[in-house]
């Protein structure tokens, strides 16, 4: 929390998923969060935007969003940055979160914060699929791996010699892994163990490890406690220009093994579209810029020192669902972005290194082949869903009828969501909420739907 305190981030882009991001990293009380998004509101905006209102179209995004903001957090200054986003004002954050700019952009301001050793996060969603990139520096300290607690044990008796095995007393397991540290106290005999320096672990069985050589120290009588201690690792990133043509993946789902290197090369395929576009993505449902995208990614992938076999199918897929904006899917990134974020701050937890994608294709109905009629926005909030699920399925997302049994941090998440996608909103539809317990003023650092004057109600 320390670490914490005294950290400013500065979130790139007020749409759907930078507000996500901004929601959780404000909640969890950084020093200072700083918001830059000067573009006007748009009416699309508001199908993932939970802080955006119809009133506010044609606004800039990022202040209407930011007294919003910091009405979560009375201890959390939220301010908007006037300025351009010039590599002396990004020097004085420590961490920069970009989420919707063009690709040159983001290559510019990756290269000021690595010059400034500010980290940097690039993050996208497009309908069902999305990435996260860390650019942490050359040499990030990461002070506790894992987050858990230091593990410990009694000791049985320790070998006097080149491996020196330590037996756990009455067979207990020790749960330590090869590369991990301990130390010792209370051991008789083996004195020079007590507080000794950290010494490397190796596992020789659920019972036993090895401690190294341990000849020229005094022979072990009884008894003695191990304890682990927890080792700062560091670790080195690539810098953004560097990992676009050399990427490697952190793997969400091992199914999908083949998916991250042709997201890769898919992203961009996009990036280069809407740069010979004017900033325009495909048009949803068009065959005429999906075969654009796919000429683009074949170009891209031919040029790559790293080929991957592309699938025309999923990047179709990729192109179509280009301007789509899911609230579940920014929710999803929205906290794995957030927690990015605290671990480039604390050093507190390992981080993704590199590339993760995501998609969650499974979503679509099967057989679903809808027109690009049914897909076209039509000036609507929930013109991002229906560009990927299209008007019928949103129609019968008027229609739904739920039942949410507490209202909690995960109920409040879920009650966002659905109000986002336009559950129960049509004629038919109603959700009836239930929740008995009273709210309690530690809830308020993860429900962002209650206020300091709602502790004590239902």
């Amino acid at each position: 929390m320390k670490k914490m305190s005294t950290s400013n981030v500065l979130i790139v882009g007020l749409k759907g998923l930078g507000c996500e991001i901004a929601k959780n990293v404000v909640l969890a009380g950084v020093k200072s969060v700083t918001l830059y998004d000067p573009s006007p509101v748009a009416i699309s905006d508001l199908s993932s935007q939970f802080f955006l209102h119809q009133e506010d179209v044609g606004k800039p995004r990022a202040k209407v969003s930011a007294p919003r903001l910091a009405e979560l957090n009375q201890y959390v200054p939220v301010s908007v940055l006037d300025q351009e986003l010039t590599p002396e004002v990004i020097a004085t954050f420590k961490c920069v979160v970009v989420t919707d700019l063009p690709q040159q952009q983001k290559l510019e301001i990756s290269e000021a914060a690595r010059q400034h050793n500010v980290c940097f996060i690039s993050t996208e969603t497009r309908g069902l699929f999305g990435y996260a990139f860390n650019d942490f520096g050359s040499e990030f300290l990461v002070i506790d791996p894992t987050g858990e607690e230091p593990l410990s044990g009694m000791v049985a008796s320790i070998d006097q010699g080149q491996e020196g095995i330590v037996t756990s007393l009455d067979e207990t397991r020790h749960g330590l892994e090869d590369g991990q540290f301990v130390t010792f106290s209370e051991v008789q005999g083996m004195t020079e163990l007590n507080e000794c320096e950290p010494r490397k672990v190796k596992v020789l069985g659920p019972y036993s490890f090895s401690i190294g050589d341990t000849t020229s120290l005094s022979a072990h009588k009884r008894g003695g406690l191990f304890k682990q201690v927890k080792m700062p690792v560091t670790q080195n990133f690539k810098s953004f220009k560097e990992a676009l043509e050399t990427p490697e993946f952190f793997f969400s789902d091992f199914a999908k093994f083949d998916r991250p290197a042709q997201l890769h090369v898919g992203f961009q395929a996009l990036h280069a579209f809407a740069a010979a576009n004017d900033g325009r993505m495909p048009r949803v449902g068009n065959d005429e810029d999906a075969n654009e995208v796919i000429r683009l990614a074949n170009e891209i992938n031919d040029a790559w020192s790293q080929k991957t076999e592309l699938d025309d199918k999923l990047l179709k897929q990729l192109a179509y669902q280009a301007t789509g904006d899911l609230s579940p899917m920014v929710a999803v990134f929205g906290g794995l972005v957030a927690q990015e974020v605290l671990k480039a701050c604390t050093g507190k937890f390992t981080p993704i290194n590199n590339f993760m994608y995501f998609d969650a294709l499974e979503c679509l109905p099967v057989d679903f082949e809808p027109s690009e009629a049914d897909l076209k926005p039509e000036g609507s909030r929930y013109d991002g869903q229906v560009a990927v699920f299209g008007r019928a399925f949103q129609e019968k997302l008027a229609n739904y009828r739920g039942f949410l049994v507490g209202s909690g941090a995960i109920g409040c998440e879920m009650l966002k969501n659905w109000a986002m996608m336009g559950i129960a909103s049509g004629e038919n539809g109603v959700i009836h909420v239930t929740d008995m317990d009273t709210i309690e003023k530690s809830n308020l650092n993860r429900q962002f739907l209650f206020r300091p004057a709602d502790v004590g109600q239902l």
